[in-house]
């Protein structure tokens, strides 16, 4: 018999969760659009997660058939950082095999997202002797290189994260690059690690009509529009965005007057957010206001008519492990401009599906997003290769690689 039955673990975000919050993004897309694949075929998906609030239910069947979201209690009902959640970890395993007990489930594999997670499923593994597969989505000495952060989380992370690399069973890298960086900072055999990138929902993210999204979102119909979705947090590079606004302002005040900027993420009125802080002071700063618009976090459903909007999706980014919003646009007929990082830099085909810079280069963005908004007919002809390269990416052809991995620990087990 094949694999019937697969916990995903997401100790510290629910896939059910709010997108564009601090915590959300594209794990949480990942979680949940490859559980509802997997539960269309009939295999039965438990996604065990973290209560933060007395509303969550127990058990939330919104996810369709066969798929479950389980909120277990773990220190207090409140959103916690990832270091805070590591002291109650034993507390959440604990539940999740009472909870398996009490309904007398056994699971053929578990399905681990974020190190956290990690952590749980290799007690389970002990507890059960049942096989997991990890993914990281970001890591712990990538994200140190780039920015420290201060406090508990970085050694106590990447400490546990090399503990995983040893325990996981199998390890899902989403490209070539985060399976060199597990080889050479975590030191994991190679044979351990499959690649195999986060799907898109084709059905989902498809081309809408431009006009008609700009009219339905109520944007200018004439703007050159440039699109952020994401988290509000300095790693994301917005504020490059800005800059490069400002300095085509300077060059180019025509192609200036025509550009508009929209934000997708976060909360504006949130005075306890620095870094959404500092953006919107940096706004006014430059003086650009008038083509800048924060609009907040938007859900999954919403956001083909944004990216159908764009002219243009930006990503300048000092990190991305793979880059799932670069993927909806292309899937949108979007072109993105990135910063030549992590996945971004294997997912945007540049001068092809749209164009690659430089990290922390405003310039070099400015100079990408003039060539891309003055030039109508390659900017066509980049949506269209973009959406052909997304193609490859839709996520039954993801979920067999993905089951592949699983039967094969499975039949080991």
């Amino acid at each position: 018999m094949g694999i019937q039955r697969i916990a995903f673990l997401s100790v510290h975000t629910s896939p059910l969760a709010p997108m564009g919050g601090k915590k959300t993004g594209g794990m949480n897309v990942y979680i949940r659009e490859l559980a509802q694949e997997l539960g269309s075929r009939g295999i039965q998906v438990d996604v065990f997660t973290r209560r933060t609030s007395l509303s969550e239910p127990a058990i939330d069947n919104r996810l369709g058939p066969n798929v479950r979201v389980v909120y277990l209690n773990a220190g207090p009902v409140t959103s916690m950082s990832p270091d805070d959640i590591y002291e109650h970890l034993s507390e959440f395993t604990a539940r999740l095999m009472a909870f398996a007990t009490r309904h007398s489930l056994h699971y053929d594999c578990v399905y681990s997202h974020y190190w956290l997670s990690g952590l749980v499923a290799a007690k389970l593994k002990e507890a059960w002797g049942t096989p997991f597969a990890q993914m990281f989505h970001t890591l712990g000495h990538m994200k140190e290189r780039i920015v420290s952060t201060g406090g508990i989380l970085p050694n106590q992370r990447i400490t546990a994260e090399m503990q995983i690399v040893q325990q996981a069973d199998r390890i899902i890298a989403a490209t070539p690059a985060e399976q060199a960086q597990l080889l050479w900072l975590y030191r994991a055999r190679r044979k351990k690690i499959d690649v195999i990138p986060p799907g898109v929902n084709t059905q989902r993210f498809q081309p809408l009509t431009e006009p008609d999204a700009r009219a339905e979102l109520g944007f200018d119909p004439d703007c050159r529009l440039l699109l952020f979705v994401g988290r509000i947090e300095p790693l994301k590079g917005i504020d490059l965005v800005l800059s490069a606004m400002a300095e085509i302002r300077d060059v180019s005040p025509e192609l200036y007057q025509r550009l508009c900027f929209a934000i997708v993420g976060g909360d504006p009125r949130d005075l306890t957010d620095s870094e959404m802080q500092r953006l919107q002071n940096v706004v006014e700063t430059l003086g650009i206001g008038d083509h800048v618009r924060f609009l907040g976090a938007r859900d999954q459903e919403a956001l083909p008519r944004y990216y159908s909007a764009a002219t243009a999706v930006v990503m300048p980014s000092d990190y991305e492990s793979f880059g799932m919003v670069a993927l909806e646009a292309m899937a949108s007929g979007t072109p993105v401009i990135a910063s030549e990082v992590g996945g971004l830099a294997y997912l945007v085909e540049h001068g092809e599906t749209g164009f690659l810079v430089p990290t922390r280069e405003p310039g070099s963005l400015a100079q990408r997003i003039s060539e891309l908004v003055s030039d109508e007919e390659r900017h066509i002809q980049m949506g269209s290769n973009a959406i052909r390269r997304a193609q490859h990416y839709a996520w039954p052809a993801i979920a067999d690689q993905l089951l592949a991995t699983f039967k094969a620990l499975y039949t080991r087990a």
